[in-house]
């Protein structure tokens, strides 16, 4: 069996890191969290409250794609952490050779989600960056290797549903 990245996707502020540490912990998997792959002249753009271009995302998700394809070849499994809004950034990422990678899609209400952001501290991503990134979501297709998974749940419940969705462990 390949090794597996599971990507937990959705807009900023969704509860991304949360869950995926959750879920890296109970499947005893390394975590990535992309945010952490960007470049700095992105997380400048973004702390002045620009959205990223997909000329600006694309290098860094290939590093995302890389970082997912290195473990693989180590025999590794993976969670990462990462927005994959739009389908074409997910195709990027499936890209990963060796790897089958799977998205696990936090989704909530715009005004759920605008709660969290603005009791969210130390991010780069202000709240008033929300709006650019519901406009670039494209949802899990039908034919997509993934779930959904409500974000009006505690996240250890979050964690569960995808797991038990995806027939992991």
């Amino acid at each position: 069996m390949a090794p597996t990245a599971l990507v937990v996707m959705g807009v900023s502020g969704a509860g991304k890191s949360t869950v995926a540490a959750l879920l890296a912990q109970r499947l005893g998997w390394e975590m990535t969290e992309a945010d952490a792959l960007h470049p700095q002249s992105s997380i400048e753009k973004m702390a002045a409250g620009v959205p990223l271009t997909d000329a600006d995302r694309l290098p860094w998700l290939g590093l995302i794609r890389d970082a997912i394809a290195a473990r693989a070849a180590a025999g590794e499994s993976v969670v990462v952490a990462c927005s994959a809004l739009k389908r074409s950034y997910r195709d990027l990422l499936r890209g990963a050779e060796g790897a089958r990678v799977r998205f696990v899609h936090l989704d909530g209400t715009p005004e759920l989600i605008s709660s969290r952001l603005h009791l969210r501290t130390g991010h780069f991503m202000p709240p008033s960056l929300l709006d650019s990134q519901f406009r670039d979501l494209q949802p899990l297709a039908a034919d997509e290797d993934g779930v959904t998974v409500s974000l009006d749940q505690p996240p250890e419940r979050m964690a569960a549903a995808a797991l038990e969705a995806l027939g992991l462990p």
